[in-house]
């Protein structure tokens, strides 16, 4: 391996690993701010001291955010189940601590998540059918105690001491006056979008401890002061040149007064060399703050002037505004210079622009993949979503028809569960929300992300790949396409007419209760269809709802079955109102003719023909348009 690609690699694992710890924090920002706004006001020192509501804040430190981390960083590692574990560890190790236990809620909470994860890959198909909820349940209870007692125990203690020799460092850093030179680090670093990691993964940490005892952290502004930042797009706006120079007084505002600081990372980009006037503009802003003994009650997230100002507690406002001030100074006299002594027209912004967005995705898997399939070399397309059962079964059955009649019959068309991609599958199409998950299932395949599995380009894409490849006359079908559905799937009974509007999750129960009564599947699977709703809409378009159980709940399913229900003045379900509410049970293949017939309605049937049957008081026709044949 070379050693620039060498670099590269070790560049994109960092920016992963920051992603990842940012990742915990950033969702819970609200927490900290909150938190940050009661001790601002209430401690003895703050604006308005009130011993009685000054005690709303020490729990929120010790107890609210660290769970809230815990349970974020198991949530990234196995969702819910993966969120519940990290945050009932992470109170094992708030309990045994006097600190705020954030760096340890970092730890246990995704390893809580990785504990509940390996055993339910373990001994999810172990489970006997009606024992689903009872050992899922129990399992995460032992489990997380065991996790509980562990954290309190070992990892408690463990982290209690690696905190003390941290805090020691800082303290004999600053006690050196040597903490501007972390600005050598930081600025580079967050011009490589390691920013949030750096503030959040690092600083945020030692900075609430160190608030807690002080009133005031010098930490939570050593990333987020704008002034770096800000003195470099001035520069720009007196002194650059072409698009830059005309570009930049926007990307003040947006910088500035926004937080967004990643916009001005392009102009670094644009000019390296500009990395010697941010440095140097952190290391004064840090300065002035250690001299002016400034800082925050809590970090400023966005970095913007009005989060600064408004986490800058009582007596530290000359300090932080000085730092600003400072550091933007500094920054515009550099940048001046350097800008000035191009001659660069200001052209390649565009340029670093694309750049930065590409140094941003490295390391992400949010992207499409880099593998290209041939037209002349397409046999296999597969529509992946989470439970292998709804949305992609329709979404395959819409493609399939298109290139049926387009002459392209050969091409198999199927779809599945994601973590049940074949190996040999060519194209992947997937929801935009679970990429990551497909892509990591199917590194071998060439990956499309859409909102909508119906409402798509992706057969336009196909048609393109497929124009300079001489249809086929043979066809491939697969029999069970064709396949007549017969009354033990979709019953008469089973389609409920001239229903009243309700909510979306009263319309999902209703689907699920009749299910359930109808044999079809579990109790457990009602609330997997609700869960299932929570990540990504079963809104099909055109009035057409499609509601069914997340993967973790497939196992409940007794046997395949549908249910149709109708409601004439529609079901809110956010992305657009249902009429027909289909509530589906999928076990093995048989539900996917149904599911072919409603993509056939979504796809060819007119405006006016759907219409008519969200009205219709014909039982025969709802059904005759489910179980038709599709030959």
């Amino acid at each position: 391996m070379s050693e620039a690609k060498a670099g590269n690699v070790a560049q994109e694992k960092m920016q992963k690993f920051g992603r990842f710890l940012s990742g915990m924090v950033m969702p819970n920002i609200g927490a900290f701010i909150a938190w940050g706004l009661l001790t601002a006001l209430f401690i003895p020192t703050g604006w308005i001291p009130n011993e009685y509501l000054a005690a709303a804040g020490g729990p929120m430190s010790k107890w609210l955010i660290p769970l809230l981390i815990g349970y974020s960083g198991g949530s990234a590692i196995y969702q819910h189940r993966g969120g519940v574990l990290g945050a009932i560890a992470t109170a094992g190790i708030i309990a045994g601590s006097d600190i705020p236990m954030f760096l340890g809620a970092m730890i246990v909470g995704p390893f809580g998540g990785w504990c509940i994860k390996k055993f339910d890959e373990a001994f999810q198909d172990k489970i006997p059918t009606g024992f689903e909820m009872l050992i899922n349940n129990f399992s995460a209870g032992i489990l997380g105690g065991i996790l509980a007692i562990l954290a309190y125990a070992i990892v408690g203690p463990v982290v209690s001491s690696l905190n003390d020799i941290l805090r020691g460092g800082v303290e004999f850093i600053v006690n050196l006056g040597l903490i501007p030179l972390v600005s050598i680090l930081v600025e580079p670093a967050k011009v490589l979008f390691l920013n949030n990691a750096i503030n959040h993964g690092v600083f945020s940490p030692i900075g609430i401890q160190e608030s807690q005892e002080l009133g005031k952290s010098i930490f939570f502004m050593i990333e987020s002061n704008p002034g770096p930042g800000l003195g470099v797009l001035l520069a720009f706006c007196l002194v650059g040149k072409g698009m830059a120079k005309s570009s930049a007084p926007g990307a003040v505002i947006i910088h500035f007064l926004g937080g967004i600081h990643e916009i001005y990372f392009p102009y670094i980009l644009m000019k390296p060399i500009l990395l010697l006037a941010v440095i140097p503009a952190g290391m004064a802003g840090v300065f002035t703050l250690s001299v002016l003994n400034g800082g925050l009650i809590a970090p400023a997230s966005p970095g913007s002037i009005f989060a600064i100002l408004a986490m800058t507690p009582k007596g530290a406002y000359f300090a932080n505004i000085a730092a600003v001030v400072v550091a933007t100074a500094v920054s515009f006299v550099i940048a001046s210079i350097f800008i000035k002594a191009s001659k660069d027209d200001g052209s390649s912004l565009e340029e670093a622009q694309q750049n930065m967005q590409d140094m941003k995705n490295r390391g992400s898997k949010r992207v499409e993949s880099d593998v290209v399939v041939k037209g002349s070399e397409l046999k296999k397309i597969i529509y992946a979503c989470d439970a292998g059962m709804g949305s992609s079964a329709m979404g395959a059955s819409a493609l399939r028809n298109k290139l049926k009649k387009a002459g392209y019959g050969y091409i198999s068309v199927t779809n599945c569960a994601i973590g049940n991609i074949p190996s040999d599958a060519q194209i992947v199409v997937s929801h935009e929300k679970l990429a990551d998950r497909a892509i990591a299932d199917s590194p071998q395949a060439e990956h499309l992300f859409v909102q909508d599995f119906i409402k798509n380009d992706v057969y336009d894409i196909i048609l393109a790949k497929l124009q300079n490849v001489e249809a086929k006359v043979e066809e491939v079908t697969d029999s069970k396409e064709n396949t007549v559905e017969d009354e033990t799937v979709l019953k008469r009974e089973n389609i409920k007419m001239c229903l009243d509007t309700v909510t979306k999750e009263e319309a999902i129960k209703m689907a699920g209760e009749l299910l359930y009564k109808s044999g079809y599947v579990g109790k457990e699977y009602i609330n997997g269809m609700l869960a299932r709703e929570q990540d990504v809409s079963t809104y099909m378009g055109r009035g057409i709802a499609i509601p069914h159980g997340e993967n973790a709940v497939k196992d409940t399913v007794k046997k395949s079955g549908i249910v149709v229900l109708q409601f004439p003045n529609g079901v809110e379900f956010g992305t657009g109102k249902a009429k027909l509410v289909v509530g589906i049970a999928g076990k093995g293949d048989e539900h996917l003719a149904i599911l072919a017939n409603i993509a056939i309605a979504l796809d060819e049937y007119t405006d006016e023909q759907l219409e008519e049957l969200f009205v219709t008081k014909d039982k025969e026709a709802l059904y005759n348009l489910f179980t038709k044949s599709n030959d």
